[in-house]
């Protein structure tokens, strides 16, 4: 039976009661509000009243907010490395650029962005380009750079990465196509690279970047495929005319010292040749001067003395000599081949020249003498 048919009884009442309503919710609410001051350590004042209530959420909610302050604060505290800069944002404006140390900024009101200024960066590109000389060359390079202004290459350019490609790629164009193709493919790499980072540096000056490019080089350029063949070709052509250049400048620099060289033996040759003949006949000339004072003093030793001489030297190089006697049918035998032997053997062995006059003196001597004894035994 239901609590409230009638004759339901007072025990069917849940409310405890006859003609009870359902419980009070204010008086709910305030013993709830009790209980969680008792848990807080609060309570309710002697006398009572709402006042004391009051005062004790107040101090609740007080310690609560300096535990919020006090862990915001710690949350501030952040570490910058020392090949890092930091940029500050205050409620997303650019504040300042923090150096390296340990930093505190507010959180939730500054935004902190740690960047790597130290790190060499790089970026690679590659592409047909058109030269001065209407001829297509692929060209492949890289670029090694690193940041020189971390608030402009946070704030200035949306995407600094993709920016520096697109200027890599403009300064290169510009650059090929104001320089011929054999300088591109050969030579001229060197200074294209040095053009091409000269401009792609002032592009990214002008875009306020923040990029400082440290390097770029020119990793392969060459013609493209298919006509690689054919300028493979004009290349080896090219490099045997200039190593044939090399070769003739070589023979060149070697053969003509050499014929200045021999030119200048031959002037110091005749110069010297010329010099002993003039000394010779000025020696002849003097010597016949002097012959000639000596032959008008003494005619008759001076014409022996000739005779003499022209002997010597008509007999120098006979190996035997025959002498006929005056007055007489024999002929004496000199052995002047043993003597001239044996005059070369003694000049061999002690270096010393012997007078061939002296020694021609002796064999006239020797034959006066014999032929003064012939003519004494005829008579």
């Amino acid at each position: 039976m239901a609590w409230n048919e009638p004759g339901g009884g007072k025990d069917n009442d849940p409310w405890g009661g006859k003609n009870q309503g359902p419980p009070d919710l204010d008086e709910a609410l305030k013993k709830l509000q009790e209980k969680l001051n008792g848990i807080f350590g609060g309570g309710k004042k002697p006398g009572g009243g709402n006042g004391g209530d009051v005062k004790i959420g107040a101090s609740t909610f007080a310690i609560f907010g300096v535990l919020a302050v006090i862990v915001w604060g710690l949350f501030g505290f952040y570490q910058v490395d020392q090949q890092e800069r930091a940029v500050v944002l205050r409620l997303g404006v650019y504040h300042q650029t923090v150096m390296p140390g340990l930093r505190w900024n507010p959180p939730l009101i500054d935004e902190v962005n740690k960047i790597n200024v130290t790190k060499v960066r790089g970026v690679a590109s590659r592409g047909q380009m058109l030269t001065e000389d209407e001829n297509i060359v692929d060209v492949a390079l890289s670029v090694q750079y690193t940041v020189a202004d971390p608030a402009n290459f946070l704030l200035k350019v949306k995407s600094p990465e993709l920016s520096l490609e697109h200027a890599l790629e403009s300064a290169l164009r510009h650059v090929v196509g104001s320089s011929k193709m054999d300088q591109v493919i050969t030579e001229g790499r060197e200074q294209i690279a040095v053009d091409t980072q000269q401009r792609l540096q002032a592009y990214l000056d002008t875009y306020q970047s923040g990029i400082l490019v440290a390097k770029v080089n020119i990793e392969d350029a060459q013609a493209p495929s298919q006509v690689q063949d054919a300028f493979d070709d004009v290349t080896r052509a090219k490099e045997d005319r200039e190593r044939l250049k090399n070769e003739a400048e070589a023979y060149a620099n070697g053969i003509i010292p050499e014929a200045r060289g021999a030119a200048q033996r031959q002037l110091e040759e005749a110069q010297a040749y010329k010099e002993q003949v003039v000394a010779r006949a000025e020696g002849e000339a003097q010597r016949f001067a002097n012959l000639f004072t000596e032959y008008r003093k003494a005619p008759q030793v001076t014409r022996e003395r000739l005779y003499i001489d022209a002997l010597e030297t008509l007999y120098s190089d006979a190996t035997k000599v025959m002498v006929d006697v005056d007055g007489g049918n024999n002929m004496m035998y000199l052995p002047i081949d043993k003597l001239m032997d044996k005059s070369a053997t003694v000049r061999k062995g002690s270096q010393e020249e012997v007078d061939i006059r002296a020694l021609t003196d002796k064999v006239v001597e020797q034959l006066r003498r014999d032929t003064q004894t012939t003519r004494r035994e005829g008579r």
